[in-house]
C-alpha cells in the first residue's frame, strides 16, 4: 500500500477500499470495538507511511513532487546560512555512502542549483551555493554534520613531538651536568651510577687512562644534540608564528599590523608635524619629475617589439569539468571547505 501511495496508483476511494478489506468483519472473531482499533492503527501506519520524508522509487529512483518541494525548501535554508557564515566557521562535511538512495537525492538536487548558479554574481557567491547544497544533501538523508565550525575545533597547545624533543632535552642537559660533575672529581655513587648507564654499550672504562677525554667527547654529543633539538624547535615556531601572521592578515589586517608594532618604539616621542608631513608626501605625487630614459630602454624596446603577445585564455565549462574530473574525491580542501567529491555531483 505504501508503494501505491508513493507511486499515485490508487485514489481515496480505492485506499478507503483496501483499508475495509484488511479489517475482518464484525460477524468474525474480531468483536466491533477490535475491528474500530485496527481501523485506527492501520490509518496511522497509512499516514506515518505517507509522512516518511524522501523516499526513493527503487525502480526509477524517482522522488514524488511534494517531496521535492521539501527538498527544496531545505535547500534554500542551507544556501541562506551559508551565505552569512564565515569561511572559518563552516561545518566539516561527512562521507555520505555512495548508495543509490544519496545518488538519487544529489540528482534531484541539481536541477534546483541552475538556477541560482545562473544568477549567481561573483565567485564567493557560487561558492556559497555549492557548499550550501551539501549540508542540504547530508540533511536530506541524514547524514550527521557537526554543530561547530572548523575554526573552534583546537586541539593540544603544544604537540606530541615537541614535548617528546623536550623531555630529551631536559634529559640530555641533567646527564650534561652530572657527566661534568664526574669529571670536576665528584664520586658520588649517583653520579657513578648515572655516568656507567651514559656508557652503557661502549668499551669505556671509567678507569682506563683517557676517561676525561672520552667525558668531554660524551658532553660535546649531546651539546650538539641539544643544538638540534633546539633548532627543530626553533624552525616549528617561525612556521606557526608566519601561518598565523597570514592567517590573520586574511581576516584582520588592523589587528595584525597592531601586533607587529614594536611598543618601545610606537608612541615614543612627539608625532611628526602635520605641515613637514604634508609638504614631503606632495613632493613625491605633486610636483612633475623629468625622467631621462638610457639607451639600454631602447634595445629593449627594440628586442620586445618581435614578441608575438599571448593569446587571451579562455576558460570554459568543459575545462573547469575535465579538470575536477580527475581531481580526488576526497582531497583536504581549501579554505571554503568543500571537497571535490561535491563538485562532481
Amino acid at each position: 500500500m505504501v508503494v501505491g501511495l508513493r507511486s499515485n496508483i490508487f485514489g481515496d476511494a480505492e485506499i478507503e477500499r483496501l483499508r475495509r478489506e484488511a479489517v475482518p468483519s464484525s460477524d468474525g472473531n474480531a468483536t466491533a470495538g477490535n475491528a474500530a482499533l485496527l481501523i485506527a492503527q492501520q490509518t496511522a501506519n497509512v499516514d506515518a507511511a505517507v509522512n516518511i520524508p524522501f523516499v526513493v522509487d527503487s525502480d526509477d529512483d524517482g522522488i514524488v513532487p511534494h517531496e521535492l518541494e521539501k527538498m527544496r525548501s531545505i535547500l534554500e535554508e542551507s544556501m541562506l546560512e551559508t551565505r552569512s557564515m564565515p569561511l572559518e566557521n563552516r561545518p566539516r562535511l561527512p562521507r555520505i555512502p555512495l548508495s543509490k538512495r544519496n545518488r538519487a537525492v544529489v540528482r534531484a538536487l541539481n536541477p534546483m542549483l541552475v538556477t541560482y548558479l545562473e544568477a549567481s554574481r561573483h565567485l564567493c557567491e557560487t561558492d556559497s551555493i555549492l557548499f550550501g547544497a551539501a549540508p542540504a544533501v547530508c540533511r536530506i538523508i541524514g547524514a550527521k554534520l557537526p554543530m561547530a565550525g572548523r575554526a573552534t575545533q583546537q586541539g593540544s597547545a603544544i604537540p606530541a613531538w615537541r614535548k617528546r624533543i623536550e623531555d630529551c632535552i631536559a634529559k640530555a642537559r641533567a646527564l650534561i651536568g652530572r657527566l661534568t660533575s664526574f669529571r670536576s672529581g665528584n664520586n658520588r655513587p649517583r653520579v657513578m651510577r648515572t655516568v656507567r648507564m651514559a656508557f652503557v654499550g661502549t668499551n669505556i672504562s671509567l678507569s682506563q687512562p683517557d676517561i676525561t677525554q672520552k667525558l668531554t667527547e660524551r658532553i660535546d654529543d649531546l651539546k650538539q644534540k641539544i643544538a638540534s633539538w633546539e633548532k627543530r624547535i626553533r624552525r616549528c615556531r617561525e612556521r606557526s608564528r608566519r601561518f598565523n601572521q597570514n592567517r590573520l592578515f586574511q581576516s584582520d589586517q588592523k589587528r595584525l599590523y597592531k601586533s607587529l608594532e614594536r611598543p618601545e618604539v610606537c608612541g615614543a616621542g612627539p608625532g611628526p608635524d602635520q605641515a613637514d608631513t604634508v609638504a614631503f608626501w606632495r613632493g613625491l605625487w605633486s610636483e612633475p619629475v623629468n625622467h631621462r630614459e638610457g639607451p639600454w630602454m631602447e634595445v629593449v624596446a627594440s628586442k620586445s617589439a618581435s614578441v608575438m603577445p599571448m593569446d587571451p585564455v579562455t576558460i570554459t565549462p568543459e575545462d573547469v569539468a575535465e579538470a575536477v574530473r580527475r581531481a580526488p574525491n576526497r582531497k583536504s580542501p581549501g579554505l571554503d571547505g568543500l571537497h571535490h567529491y561535491w563538485l562532481k555531483g
